[in-house]
């Protein structure tokens, strides 16, 4: 489709404002699925059991991107995008029939997907984005469509929380709900292509489920500052599940009855989402610009360190989600910003290598091995709870993780300082 010299001003508007809707339809759906999913696991097992399903859906999501990156070699984006929402979708409809029967495997099969679900989503709307945006064009507009998504998660978990409520809807019903979600994503696909918005660039952005890992442990090795990242960033994911457990123990504990525990966690990742818009939109310039990158740097790790100690002081529901909030409220805002500006001094070549293999690899070969971790404390070793309780076990890990900061911030001021130095 030929574009008309009238609209090439208004296209850019249009086309994020697509895509605003696209991204907020796409969180939306997702955080239908993930109370609906967390809940419906805790009904036919036990939270102990839970780190093996991690391990499950780590596993899966590794095979299933290799499956998906001879898709990607093979097809246009965007019929990929619409395949996979209509796929997507059907895929939910049979999940919602199957668990009128039941069963532990349906249950583990639900999570799994709803993981690969948020991963390829997520993945193939921002790796659309990237082929048809220019460099300049996205710094200008993708700020706008990624709030988008923020605001899907806060209206996904909270609309879920209001039909479990006040609705004959039932947690295995948000299922339809969601699948209904992913049909209209594939209709606005249809959409921007019958209006010609998927004009691509000579010169597509590159995507993170296309990129050869295969020499990237070589990439790390030779260079100390994106190791330290890399170190950083993948404490944090080996914290992470251990933070998920307590948190998941402690819905189990509180909140036996299905629906009302859907209930909770719905309103629970509303709440996170909201709390992370806050942060991203009021803390996060406040803490950067005034008290700089190693405080924007130390504030996760502090605070997961501090509300996991009151979470052992006084367990139960509400210390147990605001150890949960500090850790992935935080990952999401303050910690994502920081986190950008480290790789300011970096090569784009290997900041782009770098941030890849993290987001694709690292992150979930280190979350995998948190859940690992947990299963040697808790079950294959014959350490006392008692003795070196998980909440102790975070806050080291915490200590570590800080150490590393300190670590890092001297390599980054040093960078800063040389790249400096060469630009005058």
């Amino acid at each position: 489709m030929t574009r008309g010299k009238k609209n090439t001003k208004s296209e850019p508007i249009m086309r994020s404002a697509v895509l605003f809707v696209n991204f907020f339809l796409i969180i939306t759906a997702l955080y239908q699925l993930k109370p609906a999913s967390r809940s419906l696991i805790l009904d036919v097992m036990n939270v102990s059991e839970l780190p093996y399903v991690w391990i499950g859906s780590a596993l899966t999501l590794f095979i299933f991107i290799a499956g998906y990156h001879r898709l990607l070699q093979r097809f246009k984006r965007e019929n990929i995008v619409l395949g996979t929402a209509l796929l997507f979708s059907a895929i939910l409809i049979a999940f919602r029939f199957v668990f009128d029967l039941g069963g532990i495997i349906t249950a583990t099969a639900l999570y799994i997907f709803v993981d690969i679900f948020g991963v390829v989503m997520v993945e193939q709307f921002w790796s659309l984005a990237n082929s048809i945006y220019s460099s300049r064009d996205g710094k200008k507009w993708y700020g706008i469509v990624g709030t988008g998504g923020l605001l899907g998660g806060v209206a996904g978990s909270g609309i879920a929380a209001l039909l479990i409520k006040y609705t004959p809807v039932t947690t295995p019903d948000l299922l339809l709900v969601a699948a209904g979600i992913v049909v209209s994503i594939a209709g606005l696909t249809l959409l921007m292509r019958q209006l010609g918005l998927y004009q691509t660039l000579e010169t597509p952005g590159p995507s993170l489920l296309k990129t050869n890992h295969s020499n990237m442990f070589g990439l790390f090795r030779n260079n100390h500052y994106l190791f330290l990242i890399a170190a950083a960033l993948l404490m944090a994911q080996l914290i992470s599940p251990v933070v998920d457990y307590l948190f998941m123990q402690s819905v189990a504990e509180n909140y036996p009855d299905r629906e009302a525990r859907t209930a909770v966690l719905s309103l629970f990742f509303s709440a996170l989402s909201a709390i992370s818009i806050a942060v991203n939109v009021i803390a996060t310039p406040i803490i950067l610009n005034v008290f700089g990158i190693l405080t924007g740097l130390m504030v996760q790790p502090l605070v997961i360190a501090a509300t996991t100690f009151g979470f052992g002081l006084y367990p139960g529901f509400v210390s147990a989600a605001v150890m949960k909030i500090s850790d992935r409220g935080l990952a999401y805002s303050l910690t994502r910003a920081t986190r950008e500006l480290l790789y300011i001094p970096v090569d784009t070549l290997l900041m782009y290598q770098a941030k890849a293999w993290i987001d694709m690899f690292g992150y979930r070969t280190f979350k995998m091995l948190g859940a690992v971790f947990i299963l040697v404390i808790l079950q294959w070793s014959p350490i006392d709870q008692n003795i070196l309780p998980l909440n102790l076990i975070v806050i080291l890990a915490c200590a570590i993780w800080m150490g590393i900061l300190f670590v890092l911030h001297r390599h980054y001021l040093h960078k800063v300082s040389s790249t400096n130095m060469q630009q005058t």
